[in-house]
């Protein structure tokens, strides 16, 4: 029998039009839900027209999100797809976290967790309006941190918390329709960079001066600070791994 030849063409063809109509089946599932098809009625328009106003392509850009705890700040950074850094986009309040400095260890604690992570799930029905699930724990706190590491931690809405970040019902439905948007245009894998407060010089004298006599917390935090200082000095994502102690180490 005579082999068929293979019409690479049509293959790719088929191939792009697979992949946009699942990119395009996301934000279309999203917006089933009544409370973000509200949050792109009310914040998509006036978004858009910033984005396109600050030069990002609105049609295709990726999103990072870093949050400070001591500093109360959610700054969220774009790049549009053809660009390599980042630029800040929005600053947000964080009206509220419990526990203290520090990271998250065990369930319980009360604990914003602290490092590198992701968005692990968009949750169009939370009992907070909106909320953005972060990747807690990861490979990092699963070696230093205690045997019950809870989780559900979460970006959200509302003015509330056990853990987790609230910055309000109104900017999460902005930071839900930026999200959803990336992850509409390709973008799989969304950080999210919890730090105990911005660190800069003023930042980690506040954090040597406060907690001078906890070695292990800020050998942590020196860990954490590489991540910080490649950002801040690239604009670009580091890559990172975590050793065997769980410290993070970038590459």
């Amino acid at each position: 029998m005579k082999a068929k030849k293979i019409n690479y063409k049509l293959l790719v063809l088929l191939l792009i039009f697979s992949y946009i109509s699942s990119a395009q089946t996301f934000k279309a599932t999203q917006q089933k839900a009544s409370r973000v098809k509200t949050a792109y009625t009310e914040k998509w328009d006036d978004l858009k027209a910033e984005l396109i106003k600050r030069n990002f392509d609105a049609t295709n850009f990726e999103i990072c999100i870093r949050a400070f705890k001591h500093d109360k700040l959610v700054e969220i950074w774009l790049r549009s797809k053809n660009e390599k850094q980042f630029k800040l986009f929005k600053t947000y309040d964080i009206c509220y976290y419990s526990g203290s400095l520090g990271p998250k260890r065990k369930q319980g604690d009360g604990q914003v967790p602290e490092g590198f992570y992701n968005v692990a799930v968009f949750n169009p029905y939370s009992n907070y309006y909106l909320s953005l699930g972060v990747s807690y724990p990861n490979s990092s706190d699963k070696i230093i941190g205690k045997t019950n590491l809870g989780g559900d931690i979460m970006i959200h809405g509302n003015c509330v918390s056990i853990g987790c970040i609230p910055i309000t019902d109104t900017y999460i439905k902005e930071l839900y329709v930026l999200a959803v948007e990336a992850r509409n245009g390709g973008q799989q894998t969304i950080p999210i960079s919890i730090f105990p407060a911005k660190m800069d010089e003023k930042g980690m004298n506040f954090l040597n001066s406060e907690y001078g006599d906890n070695a292990a917390l800020l050998s942590f935090w020196k860990s954490l600070k590489t991540g910080y200082d490649y950002f801040e000095i690239n604009k670009q994502l580091p890559k990172i791994t975590v050793d065997k102690a769980g410290k993070y180490v970038v590459n």
